[in-house]
């Protein structure tokens, strides 16, 4: 074979290189463009893990016709994605494109099938959600004004998504009636406050900058009761009643995704985003099965290690009543979770290489929130414990939970995702499930090779969260797609995995008014699993567990398919060393 000339060769490698920067020019103003007209269209739904806002004075449009237009400018960009060639992209932003183009394709796809009409599910809503904007404190009088004007804004904003909700139940997409009771609670807490001082929402002006004179302070907060009074309180009142009156009657008597309008391409794009993966709900039942037999096994062997007398089912009992297992107080919860935290602090270092210099606090979860949430939630600065109705909170489950919800689990990673400074703003206050909820669930396995569970019941609570999360891929397909009711859901995960009947309950009914979310856990676990086999097999004695992880978690929150390619180049990079 004939070799091509040096001059030919450095002049098509010149070409490409043209090439390449010609794409990734086009490519980063498409993005960076797209993402400042992002943040201007949701203004002030600060959470703790987007750096946004604090001058927002207006709260979004989220109108039929500001929803249409969204769409109309998302399939525009998208039409600008398939006008590209990701082959001509450098390889930085290749894996860019294979995150963001989904990403965008998520958005519009909630638009077309018009989930805005949805704002709600049982373990979160719209207006619980704002209530997070007054945990970020006030650091001038500028924001301190932008953040009442946001409190005045309340009424438009929730008379639109009352509008909005109005529609979906007109067409019969809305959350099933037979999950709806009692979560008026999370509505009437904000709506019969006599003090406008006792309100969450007046929380940041407890804590004013002293570099802001006293005169103004008093200024300030007169404002912001009178927000408080006058605008938020009679918001929530008028919407307490469209969702007694009105809402929960009307709603839906069905359960499963698939009987809503276009049900079954519904629940499809559903999977496609909280998975990243193109299985259909047959292949995820039959994942489920497999993996709950195969964990079942392992609890039967634990059951027996703490020494119990008694059958699998006596034995959740013993777990469920026995007082041993539950704090007495909401503090000593707190305490203890406090402890296992700081444990992990000790051995993080021998499994993570790359630390991040942020650290998370540990908080109750607001008691406007906490009857219906899960036993605890994390993010880059907080951890959330739920100290609602601790008879259903057991110690045994608790090491778990610390693992997934702090460190190295959502705190840890969400920290790192935040600094790492040299990724897009669409890929760092942007969070992709299957990889965050994947990772999180591994660390509580990672847990038992750090030396943190302490006793077989310990660890027999390892195994209720990994059996409660393989219960998910066959309830969640089980409702939607194979026509389960309610109870049988019910009656599936309370026989395989020691939680109380308080958190089976919200769980099953989290599963049923959000479609696809609980997949992605145990699906990414699966992937993050089957990754570590792969390099563990391939770099023999090379295998480093840190850097291992540091693989992992330095690439962000990505799709399953890039997490993949990545290992696999990092595989690759080790094995030429």
């Amino acid at each position: 074979m004939k070799k091509l000339p040096l001059f030919v060769l450095l002049a098509a490698a010149l070409v490409g290189a043209a090439h390449a920067e010609t794409a990734d020019r086009q490519f980063e103003q498409l993005y960076k463009a797209e993402w400042a007209w992002r943040q201007q269209q949701f203004p002030g739904l600060d959470d703790e893990d987007r750096e946004a806002g604090d001058k927002d004075n207006r709260l979004p449009a989220v109108d039929a016709k500001a929803q249409t237009a969204r769409l109309a400018y998302w399939d525009d960009v998208l039409k600008k994605l398939a006008a590209l060639k990701p082959e001509e992209l450098s390889p930085e932003n290749r894996v860019n494109y294979a995150i963001y183009k989904p990403q965008i394709e998520n958005l519009a796809a909630g638009l077309r099938f018009r989930d805005y009409e949805m704002p709600l599910n049982s373990d979160t809503q719209f207006w619980t959600n704002l209530r997070f904007m007054a945990d970020r404190p006030l650091k001038d009088p500028a924001a301190a004004r932008a953040y009442v004007a946001r409190l005045n804004d309340v009424p438009r904003y929730f008379d639109e998504e009352i509008a909005n909700m109005h529609a979906g139940l007109k067409r019969g997409f809305s959350v099933p009636r037979a999950v709806l009771d009692g979560r008026d609670v999370s509505i009437s807490t904000f709506a019969k406050i006599d003090k406008p001082e006792d309100s969450d929402f007046y929380k940041p002006f407890k804590k004013l900058p002293t570099t802001i004179p006293a005169d103004e302070q008093a200024a300030l907060r007169a404002d912001a009761v009178k927000a408080i009074r006058e605008k938020v309180i009679p918001s929530y009142a008028k919407l307490l009643k469209f969702f007694r009156e009105e809402y929960v009657p009307k709603a839906r008597t069905t359960l499963a995704a698939e009987a809503m309008p276009d049900g079954n391409a519904y629940y499809r794009q559903q999977i496609k985003e909280y998975t990243t993966l193109d299985l259909d709900p047959e292949a995820i039942h039959e994942i489920g099965l497999k993996e709950v037999a195969r964990i079942d096994a392992e609890m039967q062997t634990t059951m027996q290690a703490t020494g119990f007398k008694g059958d699998f089912p006596a034995f959740l009992k013993f777990l469920r009543t026995d007082p041993q297992f539950y704090a007495k107080t909401p503090e000593e919860l707190l305490m203890h979770a406090a402890w296992i935290a700081k444990r992990v602090d000790a051995k993080i270092g021998d499994y993570v290489k790359t630390l991040p210099r942020g650290r998370f606090g540990i908080e109750p979860v607001p008691a406007a929130l906490a009857p219906f949430w899960t036993a605890g939630r994390g993010g880059a600065r907080t951890y959330w414990v739920n100290t609602y109705d601790l008879p259903s909170r057991p110690l045994y489950n608790l090491t778990a939970l610390t693992l997934h919800e702090s460190s190295p689990g959502h705190s840890l990673q969400g920290a790192l995702t935040l600094e790492a400074k040299a990724q897009p703003d669409f890929r760092t206050h942007s969070y992709i499930s299957a990889y965050g909820e994947g990772w999180a669930l591994y660390c509580e396995k990672l847990g038992k090779e750090m030396g943190i569970y302490q006793t077989a019941y310990d660890d027999f609570g390892r195994e209720t969260y990994e059996m409660w999360r393989a219960a998910r891929l066959v309830i969640d397909t089980g409702i939607h797609h194979k026509g389960w009711t309610r109870q049988q859901a019910i009656d599936y995960l309370a026989g395989h995995a020691a939680l109380s009947q308080h958190e089976v309950e919200t769980e099953v009914d989290r599963y049923i008014s959000w479609p696809g979310q609980a997949l992605s856990y145990k699906l990414g676990e699966l992937k993050i699993v089957e990754l570590r086999a792969r390099a563990e097999k391939e770099l023999g004695t090379k295998f480093d567990i840190r850097t291992f992880h540091d693989a992992v978690l330095e690439i962000g929150s990505v799709p399953l398919p890039v997490l993949e390619q990545h290992i696999d180049a990092y595989i690759a990079a080790a094995k030429a060393k």
